[in-house]
């Protein structure tokens, strides 16, 4: 039996997927029947509740061989921090009160600094927290940046006609697709094939930059000529305020994630080699960012 949180989202769907596409039996966690329903109707096991309840996880998590883990971020919560640490807190009860022999979590680059990585702090903890259970062998994947982020800048693309974050425009960092994230899990949670503490990096198929990044999709577009705009943190903050419906707390750990990340810090221990190379390219994802542009 296998478990999985986050079963609704961009990688947990997929890997539950694949493993009922494999004959495994798979528990699908969801906040939301309705989100994974079509994961039922494949064979799933559904198990509806939050997984910041630790008698909830306890439960969902009985008689599984392995999980696969992550920690929602909850952008509205007043303590941004705390809430995560309730799920962090609450799966690693799960885990340890049924012996679970093998997780595979969703971590990131930045999980290795122990202060200033803002929204990725509490996956180091996370990595401390289920490395302290007994008998747990465990995987920590640490993807590098989403490139589904960019999807969310559709609406300014339509409205004002650029790309635009805190983020430098002149630096190049590892972008990622999920989908090769839930590849790499799917891969290792059938092998089950690591054993006590292991980290993997994911690192996508290049460094790229968002100058790179807006002009690929501009093209994919029509709009080759797309510019990226670097905001300020204060007018990124009121937007993440006013506009995305987060709290302060919420809006000040992003900030200061972005910080570390023009400062070079949140991907200053990444690995590049084979392994930790992925196939999605951007230009393979502007083919996506289009779709959801047009539609």
């Amino acid at each position: 039996m296998y478990v999985i949180t986050g079963a609704s989202g961009n990688t947990g769907k997929r890997i539950s997927e694949a493993l009922l596409a494999a004959g495994k039996k798979v528990r699908v966690i969801s906040r939301d029947a309705k989100h994974i329903q079509d994961l039922v109707n494949k064979g799933a096991e559904p198990r509806i509740g939050s997984t910041d309840d630790p008698e909830f996880t306890k439960a969902a998590f009985a008689g599984a061989q392995a999980a696969y883990v992550l920690v929602p971020g909850d952008y509205a919560a007043a303590n941004f921090h705390e809430a995560q640490l309730a799920h962090i807190h609450a799966i690693a009860a799960g885990l340890r009160h049924n012996n679970i022999p093998y997780a595979v979590t969703l971590s990131s680059q930045g999980a290795h600094l122990p202060e200033g990585s803002g929204v990725v702090l509490a996956l180091y903890k996370m990595e401390r927290a289920l490395e302290d259970i007994p008998g747990l062998n465990i995987l920590h994947l640490r993807p590098t940046y989403f490139m589904e982020n960019s999807l969310g800048m559709v609406g300014m693309v339509k409205q004002a006609g650029i790309m635009g974050s805190p983020i430098r425009p002149d630096l190049r960092f590892p972008a990622i697709a999920t989908r090769d994230i839930a590849e790499h899990a799917i891969e290792r949670l059938l092998a089950l094939d690591f054993s006590g503490h292991q980290v993997q990096d994911l690192l996508g198929s290049r460094d790229v930059s968002y100058v790179e990044i807006a002009s690929t999709y501009g093209k994919a577009i029509g709009k080759p000529e797309l510019p990226y705009v670097q905001f300020t943190p204060s007018d990124f903050k009121q937007a993440m305020l006013e506009q995305m419906g987060a709290s302060e707390s919420a809006a000040d750990h992003m900030l200061e994630f972005i910080a570390c990340m023009n400062a070079g810090g949140i991907t200053g221990a990444a690995q590049r080699n084979e392994r930790s190379t992925t196939p999605t390219t951007i230009e393979d994802f502007a083919n996506v960012f289009s779709a959801v542009y047009k539609n």
